[in-house]
């Protein structure tokens, strides 16, 4: 059985096989080596990682065998610097990091510099496939490293290739066809020189930018297109030939007209006068302006024939109509309960709404209590509750209403008046009275609360 070989991961047959089948292409990209964890590995198909990776680079070749058309080499080569590991398994991973191939090689120590020895060596994997060009067969040259034997080797072919280059420059007769003569050249293709200062007059060539600057300064004799402040002479204010006319003379031409937009007028300026009730933008003149106020004041008595006189009489209110109709929605409506109610006291009110005033309106120790046609008795009262001293503590203050309810109290209603940070409730609730509970809810705390009790019962 074989000891040493590769073989494609899972992951790795998975990719190839849907680069292949869609026509992409599989970027094997870096190569990792480990030692193994210290023992020779078995390569497995479910790997997805060296068992102990200790170096991961760029590859620096990668190739189809030239032998063998179904393999692909990989080449990695580690410089002298990095070491101090031993080498024993070797994993192939592409461009998002997943590893292709696996194998295992002979132990193999690189040792680092410092330990004594050090030397450059070349890590290559050999793995079959089915199809090579499913693979991208690229390496990035800006981390390649190479041997010092691949390095002499290449320099040497170099050398020789510029020393017979060099020859063949010496012995032909014009080694430079490319350059034209001094002497009355024959350029061709598309020959550049430097670009003379437009005002040049000397025997230096002129390019077409040259030329372009000094025709620029001048205007076409066809529709020329003047730029700057042109200047001409002025023709005289009656000029009418084809002579180029310049600003003064247009200056003295439009003098004697009045301008289109906001024209301003000079000496008794004439219009024709616009029919009574013309409401267009026909110019009006002063018989238009009178005739329109002749028709406007009519026949007003004197007293009340201009704005002014009218604007008195209003009192100089410019909401006129709003001030009445404002005066007149505070009077009362004609209506026969509310003229009924005009005028009425309290007491009276009760007897006209039907109610029994149980306690009178004691307003002096905030109390009222009255009862209803069909039995309901209503009580109204603000009591004062003590709170408790911390926050978030309660306390009861017993609070006896205006009048005991004959058989019952249905509900007592709270509303705090005074005091946001208290909260409070009624509680314990009887025919005569109701505790009152109060809980501070953060401090300072105030040592009493006002609250508005609705007492419902019969």
């Amino acid at each position: 059985m074989t000891k040493y070989y590769a073989l494609l991961t899972n992951l790795g047959a998975a990719k190839l096989a849907n680069a292949a089948a869609l026509g992409t292409k599989l970027q094997i990209t870096q190569m990792a080596v480990g030692d193994g964890g210290g023992t020779l590995p078995t390569p497995n198909a479910s790997q997805t990682a060296l068992v102990a990776e200790k170096r991961r680079a760029a590859l620096n070749g990668l190739s189809v065998d030239a032998a063998n058309s179904s393999q692909i080499i990989a080449e990695q080569i580690i410089p002298e610097g990095d070491g101090g590991f031993w080498i024993r398994e070797i994993g192939l991973f592409d461009a998002d990091g997943v590893m292709i191939a696996v194998a295992n090689c002979p132990e193999t120590y690189k040792p680092q510099l410092q330990e004594g020895s050090g030397r450059t060596q070349t890590v290559r994997m050999i793995l079959i496939v089915n199809s090579t060009e499913a693979v991208t067969l690229k390496i990035d040259p800006s981390v390649v490293l190479a041997t010092r034997k691949y390095v002499d080797d290449n320099a040497i072919e170099v050398k020789a290739y510029a020393d017979s280059l060099m020859a063949k420059h010496l012995a032909a007769a014009d080694p430079h066809t490319q350059y034209a003569p001094k002497a009355s050249p024959a350029f061709t293709g598309r020959p550049i020189a430097p670009t003379a200062a437009r005002l040049d007059d000397s025997a230096q060539l002129a390019t077409t930018a040259h030329v372009k600057l000094v025709v620029g300064a001048y205007a076409p004799l066809d529709s020329p297109g003047l730029t700057g402040r042109p200047i001409a002479p002025t023709a005289a204010k009656a000029d009418n030939s084809l002579q180029l006319a310049t600003t003064a003379h247009v200056k003295s031409v439009v003098g004697d007209y009045a301008l289109l937009n906001s024209p301003v007028f000079s000496g008794t300026p004439t219009a024709p006068t616009a029919a009574a009730g013309n409401n267009s933008q026909q110019m009006a003149n002063t018989a238009f302006v009178q005739a329109a106020i002749a028709a406007l004041v009519a026949g007003s008595p004197a007293a009340l024939d201009t704005l002014k006189e009218l604007a008195n009489a209003l009192g100089g209110d410019e909401n006129f109509a709003a001030t009445m109709l404002n005066k007149l929605s505070q009077k009362q409506q004609l209506d026969a309960t509310l003229t009924a109610l005009s005028g009425r006291n309290v007491p009276a009110l009760l007897q006209y709404l039907g109610l029994q005033d149980l306690t009178g309106v004691d307003t002096s120790n905030n109390k009222w209590s009255w009862k209803l046609p069909n039995g309901i008795i209503f009580q109204i009262l603000k009591p004062t509750a003590s709170n408790a001293t911390t926050p978030n503590a309660s306390r009861a203050t017993t609070v006896n209403f205006p009048v005991a309810f004959p058989s019952e109290c249905f509900a007592v209603f709270v509303c705090k008046t005074s005091y946001v940070n208290v909260v409070a409730s009624a509680e314990s609730v009887t025919r005569t009275s109701c505790d009152v509970v109060t809980m501070p809810l953060d401090s300072p705390v105030v040592g009493f609360s006002v609250v508005t009790l609705l007492a419902v019962g019969r």
